[in-house]
């Protein structure tokens, strides 16, 4: 079941690099932090910038946010409304505007924070807001955004397949096919043994991360 806000969508568009660290934020904060949401300016302007969860690292300042915001709400994808305190906050509609369900909510709003990823990385990562039990799951969820358009293939089936999605303006794009054609290259060298060593490791890696910012927000939330 998705989380529709029941408001009539706009069509899809490509978004900047701002509006969309923006907008992965925005549902990323709604499922792992929901008494913190929808969230101010600050709130985002900190969620956009932090370290973990994200590639490549930013360092946002308000106007960067403020731009970013208006771009989500004229094609569809954000609102505001007025907060307690009369501190105005921001909400997603990306449910409604991308037509999506929660898994796919889940796996799309990884590449919007992290860029393209490998099966393996969206599984473990994308599991802290909606639980993927297996890479078949995740592979359902892929198939599924890839016929509605939102994410495509950048490099061959296979260990190692890369996806992303498809917000990106063309240049972008162009860059991004590149830049995983070079990655293939040299990882052609490495061989199936090491692949599955660096694999686990990476996966063990991101378990962690994932637990220490799960703790770093508790803690926030019993100091605040």
């Amino acid at each position: 079941m998705s989380e529709s806000d029941g408001e009539d969508s706009k069509p899809v568009v490509p978004l900047s690099a701002n509006a969309r660290r923006v907008l992965g934020v925005l549902v990323e904060k709604a499922k792992t932090t929901p008494d913190n949401y929808p969230m101010t300016v600050a709130a985002l302007i900190s969620g956009c910038n932090q370290k973990s969860n994200r590639s490549p690292q930013m360092s946002l300042d308000e106007n960067d946010v403020l731009l970013a915001l208006d771009e989500l709400r004229a094609c569809g994808a954000a609102r505001e409304i007025q907060g307690s305190g009369r501190v105005n906050k921001f909400r997603h509609s990306a449910y409604d505007w991308l037509t999506l369900d929660n898994p796919q909510a889940a796996v799309i709003t990884e590449l919007l924070l992290r860029g393209p990823q490998t099966m393996g990385e969206l599984r473990t990562r994308a599991s802290r807001m909606y639980a993927l039990p297996d890479l078949d799951a995740v592979k359902s969820v892929l198939e599924s955004l890839i016929e509605k358009d939102l994410v495509e293939a950048l490099s061959p089936p296979g260990r190692g397949q890369t996806f992303a999605h498809k917000l990106y303006p063309p240049s972008e794009r162009q860059y991004l096919e590149a830049r995983v054609e070079k990655q293939a290259a040299k990882s052609s060298a490495v061989s199936e043994e090491q692949k599955d060593a660096i694999e686990m490791l990476i996966e063990r890696l991101e378990a962690v991360t994932i637990r220490i910012d799960d703790l770093e927000e508790r803690i926030k939330r019993l100091e605040s």
